[in-house]
């Protein structure tokens, strides 16, 4: 039986999910984990592919949800797509520039959700920090 973080944190994925397709995003996969981490959300925009990063905090306090994805929490995110695009053969695509990609973080907490479009990625980081 799930314990209630984890409870917790299952109402929130479904939140910004459903909050992403109401959006126009569509669904892909959910928890698709690799050893060097796991992917919360894939959605598609378009032809692109969004993989999100999906934040649970009870209180807003030490900045909230947004600002629990840490530069590691990045790195392993980074690394988690590369893998799933190299299990699905979308990185060739990638690399020759047919797949379009990127990150979005959405903060789930009692006073509402804020979804971070490209929040961040390789080159840019739209939280604060270079994420490489």
């Amino acid at each position: 039986m799930p314990s209630r973080q984890q409870l917790r944190g299952l109402w929130a994925q479904q939140r910004a999910k459903d909050h992403l397709v109401s959006q126009g995003l569509r669904f892909i996969a959910e928890n698709v984990g690799y050893r060097c981490g796991e992917l919360d959300l894939i959605m598609a925009d378009g032809d692109g592919l969004v993989f999100v990063e999906v934040r649970w905090r009870l209180s807003s306090r030490f900045g909230g949800a947004l600002a629990s994805v840490t530069r590691s929490k990045r790195q392993r995110l980074i690394r988690a797509a590369q893998c799933y695009l190299a299990a699905t053969h979308l990185g060739r695509d990638r690399m020759a520039g047919l797949v379009a990609a990127r990150f979005d973080v959405v903060g789930v907490e009692p006073e509402g959700l804020v979804w971070v479009p490209n929040a961040f990625g390789l080159d840019h980081d739209a939280l604060g920090v270079r994420s490489l």
